[in-house]
């Protein structure tokens, strides 16, 4: 999924965009012109604790309801052929 923006819009919101972390289609009288993609910034010491506590906590619930992670993701996959069919 990318955002849809003119050249002028673009260029009036320049550092807003330079910051966004989805690819920009960058258009010029309705025809696309080109694209700006992001590169991933490399996450902050706290932000990679953040995640691999929140794993953690995952892994301790899954355990406590005696499911693995292959059940997980078979529920999940269900889960969504039940949430697109609606």
């Amino acid at each position: 999924m990318s955002l849809r923006v003119g050249v002028r819009e673009l260029r009036d919101n320049l550092a807003e965009y330079l910051e966004a972390s989805m690819p920009i289609e960058v258009t010029r009288h309705g025809q696309t012109i080109g694209f700006y993609i992001p590169v991933p910034k490399k996450p902050s010491q706290s932000e990679r604790d953040a995640l691999l506590e929140a794993g953690r906590r995952m892994r301790e619930e899954m355990e406590h309801m005696g499911i693995t992670e292959d059940e997980l993701v078979a529920g999940f996959k269900e889960w969504r052929k039940k949430a697109h069919a609606a």
